[in-house]
């Protein structure tokens, strides 16, 4: 396949999906949340929205690729596709995840694009719809069939991107030493709040906290607020996700961790379904959320720059911070573009360079 007959199937895909009269699909969707409960049917559909609306985008394919020359450009020649006989091809072996919906759907886009195969190692926690995702597009053209092998075991392999805990982080990196990788390990957003925050602002960093049950790595699990800040705002606006509580996976976390927060004689805010608690930690526990006061926005850059290998993405309002953090306007953490790569790893260039 040429690199335009493979953005070809990708577009169909995108139309397939928009049409939203695939009944398979919606069935491959209420499996997967029987499987796993927090991947509820809404959780699932807002994941493949902004696959659609934000990966599989004509334009926004097209701008992302401007950016490493594989369409010609006048004077500047291209980045060389594998060949029509399979010369420059190589095999990914690629670990997904499976913390929030197709969480491994961008991994897989770049290997395509970039004419590879992916050998995927799925998560058993979604297991259903990726593989039809992928069946749809060797639908469009048949020949999308031979980039995409699932299997149980990662075995004949040129290179590897894989996306787990830091304890698999390490057993990955000694696993797969001997050929060129990416490998993933735990991370979170932070935000960082100025004081002088809307309450459409503060709505929508509830979103960067609750979505997806804040199981992803791009969810906000931890704020930095002005000394003296007054959390009541937040925490009442924050209260508008107290159905929450009605989704028995999380009521159990929660319940669980307010008893052992209870039992240390520790402090925190209650709203709704959550604890907010200081803590100098940037994971927080289901059900919770940390806190801490900064005094400085300078020192503080400084600082979340010393831990940038815990932080995905901060959050904060346009240009009230700098650092070399991605950074991203409040309610915008689940939604990345193309080029917004996990861990500030090109994994596109990565690609290009097996």
């Amino acid at each position: 396949m040429t690199l335009q007959s493979r953005l070809s199937t990708l577009h169909q895909l995108a139309a397939h999906l928009k049409a939203g009269e695939d009944e398979f699909l919606t069935a491959l969707q209420t499996r997967t949340e029987f499987n796993n409960q927090w991947f509820t049917l809404e959780n699932q559909q807002a994941s493949l929205n902004a696959i659609v609306e934000e990966f599989l985008d004509e334009e926004k394919l097209n701008a992302w690729l401007s950016r490493y020359k594989i369409i010609p450009v006048a004077g500047e020649g291209f980045v060389p596709q594998p060949g029509p006989n399979g010369e420059g091809q190589k095999t990914v072996g690629l670990v997904l995840a499976g913390n929030i919906p197709l969480v491994g759907f961008h991994d897989i886009l770049c290997v395509y694009v970039a004419g590879h195969k992916a050998m995927l190692k799925l998560s058993s926690k979604d297991e259903y719809v990726l593989p039809y995702l992928l069946k749809l597009l060797a639908r469009f053209d048949e020949a999308a069939a031979d980039y995409f092998n699932i299997v149980e075991k990662l075995e004949g392999y040129d290179a590897v991107i894989a996306t787990g805990s830091n304890n698999s982080a390490r057993y990955f990196e000694t696993y797969f030493r001997n050929v060129p990788h990416i490998i993933r390990k735990n991370r979170n957003a932070v935000a960082v709040l100025s004081g002088t925050e809307t309450e459409e602002e503060m709505r929508a960093l509830g979103h960067d906290v609750f979505q997806y049950f804040g199981l992803g790595c791009r969810n906000v699990s931890k704020l930095y607020v002005p000394e003296g800040y007054d959390l009541d705002p937040l925490l009442h606006v924050f209260h508008e996700w107290k159905m929450m509580q009605n989704h028995t996976k999380w009521k159990n976390n929660f319940d669980y961790n307010y008893a052992l927060t209870t039992l240390n004689k520790g402090s925190f805010h209650l709203t709704g379904p959550l604890m907010v608690i200081e803590n100098e930690a940037i994971t927080s526990r289901i059900g919770t959320l940390h806190f801490e006061y900064y005094t400085d926005k300078a020192a503080l850059a400084t600082e979340l720059n010393a831990r940038a290998e815990e932080i995905q993405l901060v959050v904060h309002q346009p240009g009230f911070l700098e650092t070399s953090l991605p950074t991203f306007a409040f309610g915008a953490a689940q939604r990345p573009g193309l080029a917004d790569y996990a861990d500030g790893v090109d994994t596109f260039e990565f690609l290009l360079g097996v």
